[in-house]
């Protein structure tokens, strides 16, 4: 177990936690909160080993195997599937290993190492890596890519995959969720609640804490006290103690205003000189109690906008895309008065960012119509919104310029409503961290005052407090809302119906964010598109279509059928190769080179299933992708 005893960190001159002690069990799943620049980071890197502490005592099992998710990706030429593979550091050790066997024709070690592979279940390890990339939004074609071809976005998706392959004890995972997608956030969600090792987890996504971890681990004033129960429960508990504290903080101060006020008025008096001594003993002996304080930074609100028209924003028959080669979207129709509060559903690359790209203006529509009122004022959010802050200018020159009226005083207040207190209204934004641009783009949008909010994805970067103020934010806003988000918290929050973006369509979805999940689960799409199909054919032309397909699947099935066969053949010729290396005089010395040859036949062998089964398999989803048309 992890075991930290009066605990102390500190970075440079800045004290992050001071004399805490918690214990973490074996297998439990704590989530690790708190405000931004709290020592969240610094507790990881004291978990592996990077920063010592400065008190105290912080004591992880030596004999643990930590995984944790790279930062940074060199632009390598090995594939994906390889490069995620190289997670399992015991498994490439054991392949060097082999290699180095065979080279020596040293059939026992040899032996030995195949023996070692398969007990780790190193043999379906590509099939495991592949399986994790898939629940990341990787396409199968995209697996045999190198590194080098992907963007920064899915090279953290391919660090990710390369640290749930590893087969740790500790699992550190910071803001996971950061780069992932809705589809993506919930395959996460489900794979680490059957993480069967220990999870220290980072997220500022309360919904994904409350699904995952059981205990909360809060650093607050320098402080690092573990709690039982998910997030919801954590904040429970927290309210009743802030509750008891101020109740006891109240009648303390009652009780040193008394005391204070009967040694200042008898101090002087001779005949009260004892009492007023026994009064100020008794004053210096109460405890330090502090007022009951949440360290809250962030309180804006969207103000009503001087005019509100209606509609505010609508596209017909809108084609959306890039260019006639690259058509996204077709017959796309969306209006937006006020009142509308969308969330976008839908796979990766399905089309939701170009769709608010096209209601945004950000990018022309291929056809159709679009309208947008004369007085309509958008409030756009998105990354590339970020990229577009001056870099070397400050905070409160951002806001002086978008809203030149406004005095330096006023500015000031202003952004403190956003968390830029003192100092921080002058940080120059190429400076700023992730979390504090999108602060300062939020701080411009809500400066507008506009009647419209396109949000792509805002609460990237924002801690659990900055998502609460923007949840409050939106909930009172009484304009219209787009908004994609991986926060299944915030899109509950905030809108109250769905689209579903697929298939080059956007269509209104019927149900909330537990029915999406059962859409991506059971394929609703294609059951849809099932039933539409019945819809339009009558019998006789759905008999002539099921006819067709199951032509068209024929060759497949029997070329499956006869993979069945081979696989079978190949199984039998294994179980026969492994049963003679299963008896003890095999590995005689006299029969060294016969099981050098059974150790290279049993390796091919298994490699040949492998590639078999991966073949088959592939057959079974097209002959399925084929009958699921009917």
């Amino acid at each position: 177990m992890i075991t930290a005893i009066e605990l102390s960190l500190h970075r440079g001159v800045k004290s992050l936690i001071e004399s805490s002690s918690f214990t973490i069990h074996p297998n439990h799943k704590v989530g690790l909160v708190g405000a931004n620049g709290c020592g969240k980071s610094s507790l990881f890197s004291a978990f592996l080993g990077k920063l010592s502490p400065d008190a105290g005592d912080l004591s992880v099992p030596s004999q643990w195997k930590i995984a944790t998710v790279k930062q940074e990706t060199p632009a390598l030429d090995c594939s994906a599937l390889e490069y995620v593979i190289d997670g399992d550091t015991e498994y490439r050790a054991f392949e060097a290993e082999l290699n180095s066997a065979r080279e020596h024709n040293d059939g026992n070690k040899e032996a030995t190492i195949i023996n070692q592979i398969d007990s780790i279940g190193g043999y379906s390890l590509p099939a495991r890596a592949g399986e994790l990339l898939h629940g990341l939004g990787f396409l199968p074609e995209q697996l045999a890519l190198p590194v080098k071809e992907f963007s920064g976005g899915w090279r953290m998706r391919l660090n990710l995959a390369q640290a749930l392959i590893s087969r740790c004890d500790l699992l550190l995972l910071d803001e996971p969720t950061n780069h992932l997608d809705l589809d993506a956030v919930i395959w996460l969600q489900n794979w680490l609640k059957r993480f069967d090792g220990t999870l220290i987890l980072i997220s500022h996504d309360r919904d994904f804490l409350d699904d995952v971890i059981g205990q909360i681990l809060h650093i607050e004033r320098q402080k690092a006290k573990l709690y039982s129960g998910n997030y919801t429960a954590f904040e429970r508990q927290r309210a009743e103690q802030l509750a008891q504290q101020d109740a006891q903080f109240q009648k303390q101060q009652k009780e040193v205003e008394h005391l204070t006020a009967f040694v200042d008025r008898f101090r002087a008096k001779a005949s009260k000189a004892k009492q007023a001594q026994s009064r100020l003993k008794r004053l210096q002996k109460l405890p330090d109690l502090a007022p009951a304080h949440v360290d809250t930074p962030f309180s804006f609100s969207f103000k009503k906008p001087d005019y509100m028209p209606y509609p505010l924003l609508s596209i017909e028959k809108a084609a959306c895309g890039y260019d006639q080669n690259t058509i996204i979207l077709n017959e796309t129709n969306i209006s937006l008065v006020p009142g509308s509060r969308i969330g976008l559903l839908g796979r990766n690359g399905a089309g939701k960012s170009t769709l608010i790209k096209s209601l945004a203006g950000d990018i022309a529509l291929i056809s159709g119509e679009r309208y947008r009122a004369q007085e309509l004022r958008i409030g756009y959010f998105s990354q590339h919104q970020l990229e577009q802050l001056h870099m070397s200018s400050t905070a409160i020159e951002h806001i002086l310029r978008a809203k030149p009226t406004m005095t330096d005083l006023e500015a000031r207040g202003y952004l403190g409503r956003f968390g830029f207190s003192g100092d921080q209204a002058l940080a120059v934004v190429n400076t700023m961290s992730g979390g504090e641009k999108a602060r300062l783009v939020l701080a411009l949008i809500v400066l507008e005052k506009p009647q419209l909010l396109l949000l792509d994805e805002p609460t990237n970067h924002l801690d659990l407090e900055m998502r609460q103020a923007l949840v409050l934010a939106l909930q009172d806003f009484n304009g219209a809302i787009i908004l994609i988000a991986h926060d299944r918290y915030l899109l509950e929050s905030c809108v109250d119906e769905f689209y579903l973006v697929a298939d080059g369509k956007v269509t209104e979805f019927n149900g909330d964010i537990d029915d999406y999940q059962k859409w991506l689960n059971d394929e609703k799409k294609t059951n849809t598109k099932t039933v539409k199909n019945e819809a339009t054919f009558d019998k006789k032309q759905h008999r002539q279509q099921q006819a067709e397909l199951r032509k068209k699947a024929a060759p497949l099935k029997k070329q499956a059928q006869k993979l069945e066969n081979t696989l079978s053949n190949t199984q039998n010729q294994l179980d026969d190769v492994e049963a003679i290396l299963a008896e003890s005089d095999i590995y005689q010395p006299e029969n060294k080179q016969k099981l050098t040859k059974l150790l290279k036949e049993q390796s091919q062998l298994k490699a040949n299933i492998e590639s078999y089964e991966m073949e088959w398999l592939a057959l079974e989803e097209e002959i399925e992708k084929i009958m699921a048309e009917q």
